[in-house]
C-alpha cells in the first residue's frame, strides 16, 4: 500500500545516506536517520523533536545506556515495521523499547519470554538490570509479584521497591523450593541488600528461614550490615551492589514546591516538569502555603518541611504521593524553621539549622518514616540559616550560611554513626543562599550571597586533597539555586 511504499523508499534513501539530518551515537557506533521518520514512529523521539528540546537542533545525539544492536534494530523498525526477536536479543530489545517508549515492542518481548522461558528465567535475567516488566506478565509460579510502583523520583523509587524485589525473589524460590533453593545465593546477590534499610535487614532479611539456612546468603546479609556499620569500607564494595539502578522505562520529573510570587506572597502551588515532553504540569497544591521550605524525596514520596507561610515560621510537614496526586500530614518537627538545609541519608530525612522567626538555629532533627517521629540530634557548632547542605562521602556536609550577624565560610560534617560534628577546610568565599551538591569524590558549591552582592562564583572541594579550589564562574549571578 501507499504508506508501506513510502516508508520503504525512505528506508532506501537512508541506506544511501541521503537527506539524513540526525545521527544517533552509542559508544563508538553511529546511526544516521531522518528526524521526521523517528518522530513519526517512536514516541521518545516525537517528544524530543516536537517540543523545542535542545536535541531537536543537534546533528548528533548521544543515546546513553542503550545497546547498539538494539538501537539499530529499533531504528530499522521505524522504517519498515519489521523486527526479529530471538533468544540473543530479547533482553536488549526489551530495555531499548522501554527507553524509547515502544509499547508494542515491549509487549512482543514479554510474550516471547512467557512462551519460551516459563515463569522463572525472565526474573533471573532481568533483575540485574532493574528493568520493570509490565503488569501483563504472569505472577511468579502462581504467586503474583506486586509490580514496583512507578514513581517520579529517580533513585529513590528503586530503593523503595527493594523490599518488594526481595519478597518476590523468595516467593519464586518457595514455589518450588526443592528445585530452586540452589539458585537462592545468586538471586539474592542481585538484590541491592546494602541499600535496604537497617531495620528491614535486621527484622526481615536475616530472620527469613531460607536465608538463615544458607551460609552464602548469611554472608551477603553480613556484607550489607557492614555497609551500614562501617561506612569507611563502602568504597571497597563493588559498585553494582551499592549504586541505585536506573529505570529506563520512565522519565524523572522535576518538582517546584511552594515559594514566593512576584508580590512576595508565600504559595501552596506545586508543579512538575517533564523533561521528555518539555512541559510543566500542575499538581495538587499543598495544604499550607510555604516559602523557604525544605524539600526531600524518600521512598518515592515528596516531603514539604517547615518554611514560612507569610506570617509564621512552620514546624508542620506534609507528604505528597505522586501515584494518587495527594498530600497528607505527618508528624511535625520539634522546632519551627525556614531556610534550613534538608537531605536524605540512610533512610532518614535530616533538617539542619534554619531560622525560627527570632534567630538562626544550630539545631538538627532527623525524621524516620517507619516511626513517623522526629528526633533531635547533636547540634551544629554554629547557628546557620541559608546554609548549603548535601550528602558527601556518606556524611552530611553543611557549608556557609549566616547567623543574622555574619556570613560564614566555615564547613562542618555530621557523622550519623557517632552523632558528632567535625570541622573541615573552610571555603574560599563567605556564602549564604548558595547551592551545594556532590559528585563522586568532589563536593561543589555555586552562587549565593556574600553580604555585598549575588555571586556567579563556584568552588569544588576534593576529599583526598582536603582543599577548596575555584571553578569557572557560572554565566549568571544567582542565589537560592538548587544544583543536582
Amino acid at each position: 500500500d501507499f504508506p508501506s511504499r513510502g516508508y520503504g523508499v525512505m528506508g532506501e534513501i537512508r541506506r544511501q545516506g541521503k537527506l539524513c539530518d540526525v545521527t544517533l551515537k552509542v559508544g563508538d557506533h553511529k546511526f544516521s536517520a531522518h528526524r521526521i521518520v523517528l518522530a513519526a514512529s517512536i514516541p521518545y523521539f516525537h517528544a524530543m523533536f516536537t517540543n523545542d528540546m535542545m536535541e531537536c537542533k543537534q546533528e548528533e545525539i548521544v543515546m546513553q545506556g542503550m545497546d547498539p544492536s538494539a538501537l539499530e534494530a529499533l531504528i530499522n523498525f521505524a522504517y519498515n515495521g519489521h523486527l526479529a526477536i530471538d533468544q540473543q536479543n530479547v533482553q536488549s530489545l526489551l530495555m531499548g523499547a522501554s527507553f524509547l517508549q515502544l509499547q508494542n515492542i515491549k509487549d512482543a518481548c514479554c510474550t516471547f519470554l512467557r512462551e519460551r522461558y516459563g515463569d522463572g528465567c525472565w526474573l533471573c535475567s532481568l533483575l540485574p538490570r532493574a528493568g520493570r516488566l509490565q503488569s501483563s506478565l504472569p505472577g511468579l509460579g502462581g504467586s503474583r509479584m506486586s509490580p514496583a510502583r512507578e514513581q517520579e523520583a529517580k533513585p529513590a523509587a528503586q530503593l523503595a521497591a527493594l523490599p518488594q524485589v526481595f519478597e518476590a525473589a523468595l516467593a519464586w524460590i518457595r514455589f518450588a523450593r526443592a528445585q530452586r533453593e540452589p539458585f537462592l545465593p545468586g538471586l539474592l546477590g542481585k538484590v541491592l541488600l546494602p541499600l535496604c534499610s537497617p531495620h528491614f535487614l535486621a527484622d526481615r532479611v536475616q530472620q527469613d528461614d531460607l536465608v538463615r539456612c544458607c551460609h552464602k546468603c548469611r554472608d551477603l546479609v553480613d556484607e550489607a550490615k557492614d555497609y551500614h556499620l562501617m561506612p569507611e569500607r563502602r568504597p571497597h564494595l563493588p559498585a553494582f551492589k551499592t549504586r541505585p539502578r536506573c529505570c529506563t522505562s520512565m522519565a524523572g520529573l522535576i518538582y517546584a514546591v511552594g515559594g514566593l510570587n512576584s508580590a512576595g506572597d508565600s504559595l501552596n502551588v506545586v508543579e512538575a516538569f517533564d523533561p521528555v515532553a518539555n512541559r510543566w504540569e500542575k499538581c495538587q497544591p499543598m495544604g499550607t502555603a510555604r516559602s523557604r521550605v525544605g524539600v526531600a524525596v524518600l521512598n518515592g514520596l515528596l516531603y514539604a518541611i517547615g518554611g514560612y507561610d507569610g506570617q509564621l515560621r512552620l514546624s508542620t510537614v506534609e507528604v505528597y504521593n505522586p501515584e494518587t496526586d495527594s498530600w497528607s500530614k505527618v508528624e511535625s518537627m520539634n522546632s519551627k524553621r525556614s531556610a534550613m538545609g534538608t537531605v536524605v541519608l540512610d533512610g532518614q530525612i535530616y533538617v539542619c539549622g534554619g531560622y525560627d522567626g527570632t534567630s538562626s538555629l544550630n539545631s538538627v532533627e532527623s525524621y524516620s518514616p517507619e516511626t513517623n517521629k522526629w528526633t533531635v540530634v547533636t547540634p551544629m557548632s554554629s547557628n546557620r540559616s541559608a546554609a548549603g547542605v548535601t550528602v558527601f562521602e556518606g556524611r552530611i556536609y553543611v557549608s556557609g550560611g549566616h547567623d543574622g550577624l555574619q556570613i560564614f565560610n566555615s564547613v562542618e560534617y555530621y557523622n550519623q554513626h557517632t552523632g558528632s560534628w567535625h570541622p573541615v577546610c573552610s571555603m574560599l568565599n563567605k556564602l549564604c543562599w548558595h547551592g551545594a551538591a556532590s559528585l563522586g569524590s568532589r563536593m561543589f558549591v555555586a552562587g549565593g550571597y556574600d553580604g555585598s552582592g549575588f555571586l556567579s562564583a563556584a568552588e569544588v572541594y576534593s576529599c583526598p586533597a582536603e582543599q577548596w579550589d575555584l571553578l569557572v564562574p557560572m554565566g549568571s549571578r544567582r542565589s537560592r539555586g538548587s544544583p543536582v
